[in-house]
């Protein structure tokens, strides 16, 4: 009888580890590393969505005798790396936290490889738009400038786009990392850290930078993810959306099923790609088109524009997917209206949910 290869899943307890884990049990005995952040998690307890054909071992990634227990027992072939503090605006504030679960988080995993005297063949690490920061832009030559951080007076005057330039797809292949937020500062070093590490051990990496991710199994409790579900909330209640800057801020928002597309594609390929691939829905929103989207749906008063603003939001965001495409043989499948709608259904299904 065959043995099944082994997968290790950080943060394997959360929105994307737990989507993923049904496709993922098709090829895989599945572990799951999960601290159970009550940011994240109601209560402590093992979460319903998470299938029961998965192992869960409740510890936390920054604590090197966590690691060291658990590969005691479990050899993994595959590592797929969720595990991570997400908060843009939150990790400004909370710059040591964001850093130990990301940064030393990753590097303690790598050492206790070492210390183990083994490791995974490949690691998929789920990265995050937020690395590109405000992205490239191009001026009226056609040049492509980085215009950099939109700072404090800038925002504070209302100057929310960059004047004379127009804003592109992040692009990994011709669109350089520059994170303006502490969060995109700690992706950005996760993707650093495991590509030095995996050329230097023969270890294949796979890096999936994911933009505006929601769906059907977001957390309803954290109020620093799920723009999308907070929007829900709103209009729900009978609540006009309030949208920041002038509503006309772009993004890509991905839905979780094509989010676990890709992501199991990256751990079950043949051949990873060395480059970054960027991962959204092949579509871009302004904040305002996704509010009135919601709104509709609910029956609710039309969004508002509010004019405030978050320091470490960038102004514009969509990804480039044709990479993707063609390295992974994956392509987004569902609109954001089919997205909304899922979401909408799913919220609405849920027992004890209240209006944001």
């Amino acid at each position: 009888m065959s043995v099944r290869p082994t997968l290790l899943v950080t943060g394997g307890a959360g929105f994307i580890g737990a989507a993923a884990a049904p496709e993922l049990l098709r090829t895989y005995d599945v572990v799951a590393l999960d601290n159970l952040h009550p940011q994240v998690h109601s209560t402590r307890d093992r979460p319903a969505a998470l299938p029961e054909g998965v192992r869960l071992v409740t510890g936390d990634v920054t604590v090197a005798s966590v690691w060291d227990h658990l590969l005691q027992d479990v050899a993994p072939d595959v590592v797929l790396h969720l595990a991570a503090e997400t908060g843009t605006g939150q990790s400004l504030d909370e710059a040591t936290r964001h850093a130990s679960v990301n940064v030393v988080g990753t590097t303690q995993m790598l050492d206790a490889f070492g210390r183990a005297g083994a490791g995974p063949s490949r690691i998929v690490l789920t990265s995050s738009r937020a690395v590109y920061g405000e992205g490239a832009w191009i001026d009226a030559d056609g040049s492509t400038t980085y215009p950099g951080q939109r700072g404090d007076t800038m925002l504070t005057e209302g100057e929310w786009d960059f004047p004379g330039l127009r804003p592109t797809a992040m692009d990994a292949r011709s669109v350089a990392p520059l994170p303006v937020s502490v969060y995109g500062a700690t992706k950005l070093a996760q993707e650093q850290l495991l590509g030095v590490w995996g050329r230097a051990l023969g270890v294949e990496v796979a890096v999936l930078r994911l933009q505006n991710v929601y769906g059907p199994g977001q957390s309803l409790t954290n109020p620093y993810t799920g723009i999308m579900s907070l929007f829900c909330r709103m209009a729900m209640g009978g609540r006009s959306i309030p949208l920041f800057e002038d509503g006309r801020v772009r993004r890509d928002f991905v839905l979780i099923d094509d989010v676990v597309d890709a992501v199991v594609a990256a751990v079950t390929a043949q051949e990873v790609a060395a480059a970054p691939l960027d991962i959204g829905s092949g579509e871009t929103q302004t904040i305002g088109a996704a509010a009135d989207l919601i709104a509709r749906r609910y029956g609710a008063p039309a969004p508002h524009v509010t004019g405030q603003f978050r320091h470490g939001d960038v102004r514009h965001a969509w990804a480039e997917t044709a990479p993707a495409t063609a390295a992974l043989g994956w392509r987004p499948r569902f609109s954001l209206e089919e997205g909304v709608e899922r979401l909408a259904r799913w919220i609405d299904a849920q027992p004890g949910v209240t209006a944001a």
